[in-house]
């Protein structure tokens, strides 16, 4: 693999794996943090993963740029040497993929020739990987959507998304963890909450992990706190 470093301030170091989306990206993305942060401790301030880089800030009272550069090729090169990341995971989403909270189920099944459950199924048959984690606290890019239901977002975005609305904007789904305004395609609900920042973790999944979509029933979705909504806006 080539792979670009390149330093952005005085305190911190640009790693580019890629120069398009990538879904094997991420688990080689976090692979490389968590080696490099094991290494380095207390010298690395914060990374910030994204789908083809991770920025490094640094403490330059504690390690140069120089070696900061020096150790990261040295982990580059360990990379093919580790065919795992500790501490990955697949987190399983309880979802309800009803009309009741998924105003654009319809069109989106419409729009590729195919029944509502088809595209339910379709949705809920593979695992994700969590490609990047921004837009809003907790919201995770999750990649590749099948080409069967793969569908743009909207040109005009709604003014509220409640949360746990789960969404497709083209290659990419995602579960909005808060009420939100956004432009996706909702074709669901998760009652799973996503966000809190009281807990520990504050947040179910870190880049590079894997989600899955459990379908459930209505009754299923109620029991765990799901509510509907019948006012989009």
């Amino acid at each position: 693999m080539t792979i670009r470093l390149v330093q952005v301030s005085e305190a911190a170091l640009m790693i580019y794996f890629g120069d398009k989306i990538d879904t094997s990206l991420p688990q080689q993305i976090a692979q490389f943090n968590q080696i490099i942060t094991a290494q380095l401790g207390a010298a690395i301030t914060d990374a910030v993963p994204s789908y083809t880089s991770l920025l490094l800030e640094y403490n330059p009272l504690i390690i140069t740029i120089e070696q900061l550069v020096t150790a990261a090729q040295l982990v580059i090169t360990q990379l093919d040497q580790h065919h795992s990341i500790q501490n990955s995971t697949t987190i399983v989403l309880p979802v309800y993929y009803g009309l009741e909270v998924s105003p654009d189920l319809e069109s989106v099944a419409k729009y590729h020739n195919l029944t509502t459950a088809q595209v339910a199924t379709i949705h809920s048959q593979q695992d994700y990987t969590v490609c990047a984690i921004g837009f809003a606290p907790g919201f995770a890019f999750l990649g590749s959507v099948d080409p069967r239901i793969a569908t743009p977002r909207h040109h005009k975005p709604r003014l509220k998304i409640p949360a746990g609305s789960v969404g497709i904007a083209d290659q990419q789904t995602a579960v909005y963890p808060n009420d939100s305004p956004g432009g996706w395609q909702i074709i669901g609900n998760c009652p799973r909450k996503l966000f809190d920042p009281t807990g520990d973790p504050i947040m179910p999944f870190k880049v590079g992990d894997k989600v899955r979509f459990q379908p459930i029933d209505i009754e299923q979705y109620q029991d765990l706190g799901g509510k509907l909504c019948l006012d989009w806006k």
